[in-house]
């Protein structure tokens, strides 16, 4: 049985082929030819393969999201996603290739939807070749299981994900924080004891029991993604109804703000062969001085993202970043409006469709349409 558990505060792409003047929609199928086809098209902007998405009819219903190719939010927060079909996405994000950035805000609990979208939204930017991401979320919880689904994908996309002063993010949230490569913090952070939805426990034994079913997966996720065991310790001992807020230092202590310590581990080895030892020694530097004097200074209270923004791109000029051998790789490049190279299929839209990815074509039945619209 599929247990579902809940954190809350206050409780396609369609490929068409013209065959004899027909239209056909395919089963999500990437052929070897389909998969080559695609990796000579795509810049190298994404190192971890992410899992076979399903491309089934999925609607937005427990929130909003909008899409924008710049990290300048208080202009907006650009386009409302009305459509999680990949060719919705695709058009919906077709602009930011210019940039090299796209900005995902979403408002709402974590469900599944909110996965897909995730997932989603991550495999179309790296067919765009759209190498920076930023998740700016405001949610107030949602269910555990759709929160580490999102999670892998968070982490798979190499995504930086933003709590702004106008948002908070509560519970199941913090799940998504842990997967982040980076984490920019103004906003409230809190968590509390998880609880299955429509549990039938009448003993205290039961709801035990209903929560080691999910207490290994929980573990294992926190564990691969760099976070403290503390925070698994947090969801089973803060009484539900009521909220323990995290303060910036507990976030660090917890591995839940600034760079992933995971993900560095990561990148220690790769940047040192690319781009030098160097700019790991100098990278390595600016790190410590963003986390004292952007993320923890005496007015933190004070700041939202775009203040703890300005100050790390003001610091980092100190430690000669942007790199000139490798920008995107220098700290806060998602920021930098850097154009990344535009894929081959750039030049094929409106022209031959055998140049477009044909690998994420939807199941003959459950593809999207406007009328499907997500909400």
């Amino acid at each position: 049985m599929t247990f579902r558990w809940n954190l809350h505060f206050g409780g396609m792409f369609a490929a068409c082929l013209l065959l004899a003047g027909a239209c056909s929609r395919q089963p999500e199928v990437q052929t070897s030819a389909s998969a080559d086809q695609e990796a000579q098209a795509a810049p190298a902007i994404q190192r971890k393969e992410q899992a076979q998405i399903d491309w089934s009819t999925v609607r937005l219903e427990a929130g909003d999201a909008w899409l924008d190719c710049g990290s300048d939010y208080p202009r907006g927060d650009g386009r409302p996603v009305l459509s999680l079909a990949y060719v919705d996405l695709r058009n919906a994000m077709q602009d930011c290739r210019g940039t090299g950035l796209v900005r995902l805000r979403y408002k709402g609990k974590v469900t599944d939807s909110f996965a897909a979208l995730a997932e989603r939204t991550g495999k179309v930017a790296t067919d765009l070749g759209i190498g920076k991401r930023i998740l700016d979320i405001d949610s107030a919880g949602g269910h555990v299981e759709a929160a580490i689904r999102a999670g892998d994908a968070i982490g798979e996309n190499d995504w930086t994900i933003w709590v702004r002063d106008d948002s908070l993010c509560h519970s199941a949230c913090v799940l998504l924080l842990a997967a982040g490569d980076m984490r920019v913090i103004a906003g409230p952070v809190g968590i509390h004891r998880m609880i299955r939805v429509g549990s039938s426990a009448t003993s205290r034994k039961e709801l035990g029991e209903e929560l080691r079913k999910v207490s290994d997966e929980l573990r294992n996720y926190l564990e691969r993604n760099g976070a403290s065991a503390e925070v698994y310790d947090l969801m089973t001992t803060v009484p539900n109804r009521t909220l323990r807020i995290l303060a910036s230092d507990e976030l660090e202590r917890y591995g839940l703000s600034g760079a992933n310590p995971v993900e560095d581990d990561l990148n220690r080895i790769r940047l040192a062969r690319r781009c030098g030892n160097d700019f790991v020694r100098r990278r390595d530097g600016f790190r410590r001085a963003y986390d004292a004097q952007c993320v923890q200074p005496a007015d933190a209270a004070d700041q939202d993202v775009v203040d703890i923004n300005a100050c790390g791109l003001a610091l980092r000029s100190r430690y000669g970043f942007p790199d000139a051998q490798c920008p995107d790789e220098s700290p806060m490049a998602e920021l930098d409006g850097e154009i990344l190279a535009i894929p081959d299929i750039a030049a094929s839209e409106g022209g031959d469709a055998q140049a477009l990815p044909l690998a994420e074509a939807p199941v003959a039945g459950n593809e999207e349409s406007p009328e499907n619209a997500a909400r």
